[in-house]
C-alpha cells in the first residue's frame, strides 16, 4: 500500500472490551430469562428499537431506558444497564494495538454510540481522555452511528480526511457507513485477525510495536 492511513477510529464496546453477546447472555442467566429474551425485547421490538436509538443520541436518559427495558424484560430496572453489561472486559489486544499505533505516529480515535454515562459507565476505568487523541461519544453530538455527521465530526476532530483513516467496529452496519465515506472499514470479528489485518494496512506490526 503506497499511501499508508494516518487516523484509526475505534468502536468502544466490543473493540476495546470483550463482544457484547457473551456479556448479555450471561446476564439472561442469571436473571432466569430465556436465551435472546434481551435481542427480542430492546433490538426486535419496534418501540426497544426506538427507544435504545434515543438513548444513543442522548435524547432519553439512561434511566430511563432502564426503566422501559426493566418493564420489557420483567427485571429489577435498578441499575439494569450495567447488569446486562456486568461481565465486559478490556480487551488488551485491540488496546494495546491502539497504544502501538499511537508511539508510530498514528492518530488514534474512539468513535462510540452511548449507552448514557450515568448511573453506569461504560467507559469507567479506561482513561480514554488520556490514552486517545479523539474521543467521540454519540450523546454528545445527538448523533449516533451510522449517521454520517458522527463520523465527518470524528474526521474534522482528528484534523483527516475519510481516505486517511481505518475505521473498526464490531457491527458491520457501521463499517459500511463508514466506507460509504471513503474510510477504510474493518469488523472486528477476532482481535487478533484484527490486529493483523491493521497491522497490514498501516505497515506497522502493531501486536509487537
Amino acid at each position: 500500500m503506497s499511501n499508508r492511513p494516518k487516523g484509526l477510529i475505534l468502536d468502544f464496546g466490543g473493540v476495546l472490551t470483550t463482544p457484547l453477546l457473551p456479556a448479555v447472555l450471561a446476564f439472561e442467566r442469571r436473571e432466569g430469562l430465556p436465551q435472546g429474551a434481551c435481542l427480542t425485547a430492546l433490538y426486535k421490538d419496534d418501540e426497544g428499537v426506538r427507544i435504545t436509538s434515543d438513548l444513543e443520541r442522548g435524547a432519553v436518559s439512561q434511566t430511563e431506558w432502564n426503566e422501559f427495558a426493566g418493564k420489557m424484560l420483567g427485571v429489577s430496572p435498578e441499575n439494569l444497564m450495567g447488569r446486562i453489561f456486568g461481565d465486559l472486559r478490556p480487551e488488551p489486544l485491540l488496546i494495546d494495538a491502539a497504544a502501538a499505533a499511537r508511539r508510530a505516529g498514528i492518530k488514534v480515535s474512539i468513535l462510540s454510540n452511548s449507552v448514557g454515562l450515568a448511573p453506569w459507565d461504560l467507559y469507567d476505568g479506561y482513561e480514554l481522555e488520556r490514552l486517545y487523541d479523539v474521543v467521540v461519544i454519540s450523546e454528545h453530538h445527538l448523533l449516533r452511528k451510522p449517521d454520517p455527521e458522527l463520523f465527518e465530526i470524528t474526521l474534522k476532530l482528528m484534523g483527516l480526511s475519510a481516505d486517511e483513516c481505518v475505521f473498526v467496529d464490531d457491527t458491520v452496519a457501521y463499517t459500511e457507513a463508514a466506507e460509504k465515506l471513503g474510510i477504510t472499514g474493518v469488523h472486528n470479528q477476532d482481535p487478533k485477525e484484527t490486529v493483523a489485518a491493521l497491522s497490514e494496512l498501516f505497515g506497522v506490526d502493531l501486536a509487537t510495536a
